[in-house]
């Protein structure tokens, strides 16, 4: 096991650190990470976890394989995020994706890298009673298996430790931050949906797309875009 791997294939491409890269006994390798927060790039208004799934990836293909390697020594692979929010939104406990044929869906890719995206906040699918122990640990910090017993004891084993305990503790911050960060954009978003439901009754009432701007703070570009929506 290795924990805050950096990878970086070339000084001009972008880095990543992997929060956890365990192997087993037949050579599997599964990068785990934690999302606490479902990112969007602002610029392009897209979530980046998919991209993201795709360049971690990429960059641990690269690091498991060395030069002059043939391809088919490639181990089996599964990158996993655990997402405390459900991302498709679709209730699953577990969303596990493999390389298909779109023109026959039973025909796959054996390429055996797995993705999977454990969401904690999930309500359908057969998993394993552990598994929903972890999930309630993590949503709850509630012990309820022997297996959460062990995790539980484990950090508090690791918050004894000095050195350990600062950097959990940098760790608890920055996961708070992006917490509270996550809580202001949904906060935002609600506002924006207010303003364009008032904008909408205003333009019922005959309203100027100025004055509508005005009193809703609206871009202009905005209002009239809705405006075109609304004829």
């Amino acid at each position: 096991m290795e924990a805050e791997k950096t990878l970086e294939p070339e000084y001009t491409s972008r880095g990543i650190r992997l929060d956890i890269i365990v192997a087993d006994d037949k050579n599997t390798h599964y990068n785990l990470e934690m999302q606490v927060k479902n990112n969007k790039n602002p610029d392009t208004d897209t979530y980046v976890l998919p991209k993201r799934s795709r360049y971690y990836q990429a960059l641990l293909d690269i690091d498991l394989l060395q030069k002059g390697q043939p391809y088919d020594l490639l181990p089996p692979t599964f990158i996993i995020f655990i997402c405390v929010f459900d991302f498709f939104e679709q209730d699953n406990y577990v969303y596990t994706f493999k390389k298909c044929c779109l023109e026959n869906r039973e025909l796959e890719l054996s390429d055996e890298a797995t993705t999977m995206i454990l969401n904690t906040k999930g309500t359908h699918g057969a998993i394993s009673k552990d598994i929903k122990s972890f999930y309630d640990y993590v949503n709850n910090h509630i012990v309820t298996t022997d297996f959460t017993k062990q995790i539980d004891d484990e950090i508090s084993y690791l918050k004894l430790d000095t050195k350990v305990r600062r950097e959990f503790m940098l760790m608890e911050a920055r996961l708070l931050d992006e917490r509270r960060e996550g809580e202001a954009v949904g906060i935002a978003k609600g506002e924006a949906k207010e303003k364009l439901a008032t904008a909408k009754r205003l333009f019922s009432m005959g309203l100027s797309v100025q004055d509508i701007a005005t009193a809703t703070s609206l871009p202009i570009e905005q209002v009239k875009a809705l405006q075109a929506e609304q004829a």
